[in-house]
């Protein structure tokens, strides 16, 4: 009798995921998954209340309801701004939310994290069924349904831009683009051209961001360089993502465009191993992240720096990222 492979077994659950979407329309038993997760979530928000209340917010860990304080926080733009003018708070692997300690980057829902302030989204999407994937981690939710959620949103708050950057994985990553194209057909806020659009142009729709083998939006200018992502020392990280800052800032002065910054990491891949995983590396690069911010906002005149990607990013965090697009 043959042994059933890792491997097998995961192409064997994308194939019965593809049937499920086929055979259920639009989203099939996806979307019954969906509801299932975020029934679970509400259960688990009122379980861990009392653990997240007191707890510093420059890391979230948990997945208690964020306030809604500034969710409309692009109604004081200046509509006459490029898009890649401004700083915007964004997460990394952004609905990597399953797997464990080795593939979860983020503890808010998307929805929760539309409602914090995150406004750049990082997707992961295969080929079968646009199923969001991190690594070899089913997330369970399409790129379907994450459209109609962001719609939703921007319906509620039509000031608002939210970026999507999608990276094809996985299997049949090599159809990711045509399907995607398919899906978005004759979409009118949706905005896949290559110019980068002022703030106005693009009020109440979603902006997808190019990179890589996906040619739909705007271009990035990433600043991280191959390996940054892999950490053994979070001194080290610092004084990189520090870089990374300051180069994004000059991107910004010169009108380079868009610039995208890592703050994420994980020491799977070193001789570290299990010693910094996202998690944990996020509980301590996000408060120091938060305080070299806190000392950037003091200049006059305040840096630009594009997008900010991050793991496990807490409300006050996201704040300070927001706190430099305020007027002079």
């Amino acid at each position: 009798m043959k042994t059933i492979t890792g491997k097998t077994l995961f192409i064997l659950m994308l194939l019965l995921l593809k049937s499920s979407v086929q055979s259920g329309g639009k989203e099939g038993e996806i979307d019954e998954l969906q509801q299932t997760e975020e029934s679970e979530d509400s259960v688990i928000r009122i379980q861990e209340s009392e653990e997240c209340k007191d707890k510093k917010q420059t890391f979230n860990g948990c997945k208690t309801e964020p306030p809604d304080t500034n969710t409309n926080w692009m109604k004081t733009l200046n509509d006459e701004k490029l898009i890649s003018d401004i700083t915007i708070p964004g997460t990394h692997d952004s609905l990597a939310r399953h797997g464990g300690p080795f593939a979860e980057c983020q503890a808010w829902s998307l929805e929760d994290q539309l409602k914090a302030g995150i406004r750049y989204f990082d997707l992961r999407v295969s080929g079968i069924g646009l199923i969001i994937m991190h690594g070899p981690t089913i997330q369970w939710i399409s790129l379907s349904k994450v459209l109609r959620t962001i719609r939703e949103f921007l319906t509620d708050f039509k000031d608002e831009v939210v970026l999507v950057r999608i990276k094809p994985v996985k299997l049949k990553e090599g159809s990711v683009p045509n399907l995607v194209k398919n899906l978005i057909t004759n979409a009118e806020d949706i905005w896949d051209q290559s110019t980068i659009p002022t703030i106005g142009e693009v009020r109440g729709k979603i902006v997808f961001v190019q990179k890589d083998s996906f040619k739909l939006g705007i271009p990035l200018s990433e600043t991280d360089e191959k390996g940054d992502y892999k950490v053994t020392k979070v001194t080290v990280k610092e004084e990189k993502i520090q870089k990374h800052l300051e180069k994004a800032a000059e991107n910004c002065r010169t009108g380079a465009g868009p610039s995208l910054i890592y703050s994420s990491g994980t020491s799977l891949g070193t001789y570290k191993r299990f010693c910094l995983l996202p998690k944990s590396l996020a509980e301590e690069i996000n408060p120091w992240l938060y305080d070299h911010l806190a000392t950037e906002f003091e200049k006059n005149p305040k840096p630009c720096f594009g997008i900010i990607a991050m793991d496990f990013p807490g409300f006050n965090l996201i704040q300070m990222i927001i706190k430099f697009n305020t007027p002079t």
